[in-house]
């Protein structure tokens, strides 16, 4: 039994209350999104305003200095925290229609998180920690070991499923992180810095893995700093003071359309303001 998709786990919510048939290619729409702290005098706008879309199949990098709104913006698409005003729409489902458990089960199935620090259980095995999401989603025991199992096998470790973290190198931990995330056959990879805690053999076997997997379909959102990872991606969003600095498509990797704003219409898409040659 596969993890069910967000519209037949939350069939009352279509795309914008209609009949669910528009924007089903975005797997994210931020529309005017701010994200406010204080008020008066100490207000801090750590996001100010921003609109983006993320197409089904894209490799997205969000790159931004500290205190630029980058983790912000990963928490609120990761749906861990809230906007202060705008709409954010996950794989066509309005997040703030939600109430708090449907937001736990679409935060489980339909997002993969793959974290800085790997986030595994310390003394379980590679496979059981696979399985983790998979048991929160009410799937059955022995259906979560084989779907665990051929997720594990996907990322080059299936002969390793009863390992423990500590048997398992970094960048093995980190695969098998990725594995996690791919379980519940998500809408979105959402990768907080994953290789930040890796040597530059582990952070190419993950950079390349992604790669792999978006070329797959997957759409991958990477939150990072480092120019080496976004150069990989399809497009990078610069984030600077919680407003979108540049939003770049990366030229000769597997076509997509121009980006453009939920405000405008594909005509009316603005052109990139700098373009990078793909590696």
């Amino acid at each position: 039994m596969r993890p069910p998709t967000p519209r037949e786990q939350f069939p009352q919510w279509s795309d914008d209350g209609t009949d669910g048939n528009e924007n089903v290619n975005n797997v994210i729409e931020i529309i005017n999104v701010s994200k406010i702290y204080g008020e008066d005098d100490s207000e801090v706008r750590a996001l100010d305003d921003i609109s983006l879309t993320i197409a089904e199949g894209d490799f997205v990098t969000i790159m931004g200095s500290s205190g630029s709104g980058k983790s912000t913006l990963m928490n609120i698409l990761g749906c861990l925290d809230v906007p202060t005003k705008g709409t954010y729409r996950l794989d066509g489902i309005d997040v703030a229609t939600l109430r708090e458990n449907d937001l736990a089960d679409l935060r489980n199935t339909r997002i993969g998180f793959i974290f800085q620090s790997f986030n595994l259980l310390r003394r379980t095995s590679a496979v059981r920690n696979v399985e983790v999401p998979l048991a929160y989603a009410g799937v059955p025991r022995r259906e979560r070991r084989t779907l665990a199992i051929k997720a594990l096998t996907a990322v080059g470790l299936g002969q390793r499923a009863d390992h423990q973290p500590s048997q398992l190198s970094g960048g093995q931990m980190q695969r098998v992180a990725v594995a996690r995330a791919l379980v519940t056959n998500p809408a979105m990879v959402l990768a907080d810095e994953p290789t930040g805690n890796l040597d530059s053999a582990s952070t190419a076997d993950v950079i390349r893995l992604l790669e792999e997997l978006n070329a797959e379909g997957r759409t991958i959102v990477w939150i990072t700093h480092e120019d080496e990872v976004a150069k990989h991606s399809k497009r990078r969003i610069v984030l600077v003071d919680g407003k979108i600095k540049s939003d770049d498509r990366v030229v000769g990797v597997r076509d997509l359309p121009p980006m453009y704003s939920p405000n405008q219409s594909p005509d009316q898409s603005h052109s990139p303001q700098s373009a990078h040659q793909a590696v």
